[in-house]
């Protein structure tokens, strides 16, 4: 489920403050050393650092 329009623009990670970009049901932070992966849960970003899943 996409997220509200816009809503994307005002989003950053909270580990590095980073851009993020919307893939499936996760927020994948853009940053180079980074790139945690967020999970959305019906509709709502989880933007917790332990909730967030380690790029493989």
């Amino acid at each position: 489920m996409p997220l509200q329009a816009g809503l994307l623009e005002i989003l950053a990670c909270p580990a590095c403050h980073s851009a993020l970009e919307e893939r499936d049901s996760e927020l994948i932070c853009t940053g180079q050393d980074c790139g945690l992966a967020y999970p959305v849960r019906d509709g709502i970003p989880v933007l917790l650092v332990d909730e967030a899943r380690r790029p493989e």
